[in-house]
């Protein structure tokens, strides 16, 4: 199991502006994801994702290179994972989870539940509106014909309303991240703890890695 040790980011809250957000976020190391557990969709983009924690949330930066960047979606709980696609999925308790779903542009999908799809909802619109979203694409083609693109998000404690967390802070938790892309013309998952399972699905709790927060 893959564990990633979450540092503790002071200073921030809900109004910090995105420049100071990533400039807070520019010493914490970023994780590549490499994992391709589907041998049915070779083609693997660059993803790194970088994590911290604030007293009001979660802090994640996803920084991306692909061949073919797609942004059809734009209403929250679309289904973004046909675009091109950063999830963040996390389990407080080991038994429901929170899947946060997001396109390059970052329009939003985000759910709660067990592993029973038929078990899991969609949040409200108005909470997850709350999630602020930074995108940035790069209009250059770099020399491999690949786009780049980056994601800033700022998740606040709310969205996590089943668990009513109120600090993070030494708590140790599960969850997986993710790049994906089904309308892609090469469509593609690239996990960043590893999946055995024949078919392409990321809601499957049990191979989650290990998220441990800091104390602050």
């Amino acid at each position: 199991m893959n564990t990633i040790v979450i540092p503790f980011l002071g200073g921030i809250n809900e109004h910090t502006t995105a420049a100071e957000l990533l400039a807070a976020l520019a010493p914490v190391a970023p994780t590549e994801l490499k994992e391709m557990p589907w041998q049915a969709f070779p083609y693997r983009p660059s993803v790194h994702v970088k994590i911290a924690y604030t007293t009001v949330g979660i802090l994640l930066l996803y920084e991306v290179r692909e061949k073919h960047v797609r942004a059809v979606y734009r209403n929250t709980n679309d289904p973004v994972y046909k675009d091109s696609c950063v999830e963040f999925f996390i389990s407080f308790d080991g038994l429901g989870y929170y899947n946060l779903e997001f396109n390059c542009i970052g329009t939003r999908l985000i759910g709660y539940g067990p592993a029973q799809r038929s078990e899991r909802r969609r949040l409200s619109r108005e909470t997850i509106e709350q999630v602020r979203t930074h995108s940035h694409i790069s209009p250059e083609v770099l020399e491999n014909g690949d786009r780049e693109w980056r994601l800033l998000l700022h998740i606040p404690l709310i969205v996590f309303e089943a668990d009513a967390v109120r600090s993070l802070a030494g708590m140790r938790c599960t969850g997986n991240f993710y790049k994906c892309g089904d309308d892609l013309p090469e469509p593609h998952y690239v996990v960043w703890n590893p999946i055995k399972y024949p078919t392409p699905n990321f809601h499957l709790p049990q191979y989650f890695g290990e998220l441990v927060f800091q104390q602050a």
